[in-house]
């Protein structure tokens, strides 16, 4: 039986979320609960892989498993199995070659920038003091969504074989002293965000001119496009799937 995981962490603490030869990741955590739990081998495949620093909102991963097993009770002991900052929404069962990351239809992530210091966000945010212009980093939204592909905001040396993503909606937002960027594609290239995010704030302090961008992604070039600003800002928020995969037979 294939089952779909529903569930959020704070990225803080860490190596992203995939696993890694030498650091602790979210992927090892969860599969490591799973496996005390369910008193079998589980492996998880995530919607996608978040880099380290990164938070979810929500997230979704896939599992097997043979034997028939209480839903709620795993959700219940699964989460005081596991620490503080990873927490177990759902758990339910689907069509048996539903993939959490291939059916994925869209992700939408949220990058957050403050303006103002403060302690109960300094671990969720980008603080940046100066000023920024909102009206242009939008204007520059507009030109994002004229292009498709995006090698300009790649890591890289990456093993993707297109760098052609589909953004269906981006813009910023303001909200007493937080500005957040929303950005929705169905796919999105390693490091993407944060190197777009990186180019708006140029543009936003006055370093970059709008109609910039047009030349920064069309050099098919990182060196052309903005810094990367940190990890602790970006959040993945949601994750959209066909109704047919939840269907499970």
């Amino acid at each position: 039986m294939r089952y779909f995981i529903e569930f959020s962490y704070n990225g803080k603490a860490y190596h992203g979320w995939q696993k890694q030869p030498n650091a602790i990741s979210v992927q090892q955590v969860l599969e490591h609960a799973l496996t005390t739990l369910l008193r079998a081998p589980i492996k998880v495949m995530g919607a996608g892989r978040t880099d380290a620093g990164v938070h979810a909102a929500q997230m979704y991963a896939h599992f097997d498993m043979e034997e028939p097993f209480d839903i709620e009770v795993l959700i219940y002991k699964i989460n005081w199995f596991l620490p503080h900052d990873i927490a177990v929404h759902r758990v339910f069962e689907v069509r048996d070659k539903a993939h959490a990351r291939f059916n994925a239809l869209s992700r939408t992530y949220h990058y957050r920038i403050s303006n103002t210091k403060n302690v109960f966000t300094h671990d969720f945010a980008y603080k940046i003091h100066l000023p920024l212009n909102l009206d242009k980093m939008n204007e520059a939204c507009k030109i994002l969504m004229q292009y498709k592909e995006f090698q300009s905001f790649s890591k890289s040396n990456t093993d993707v074989k297109t760098y052609f993503c589909d953004i269906k909606e981006a813009y910023w937002v303001l909200k007493d002293t937080e500005l957040t960027f929303v950005i929705t594609a169905d796919r999105f290239l390693r490091n993407m965000v944060r190197a777009i995010v990186g180019t708006m704030v140029n543009i936003g302090l006055g370093k970059l001119e709008v109609e910039q961008l047009h030349a920064i992604i069309k050099s098919k070039d990182r060196n052309e496009a903005g810094f990367s600003v940190p990890a602790q800002g970006l959040f993945l928020m949601d994750i959209q799937y066909p109704d047919t995969i939840f269907n499970a037979i």
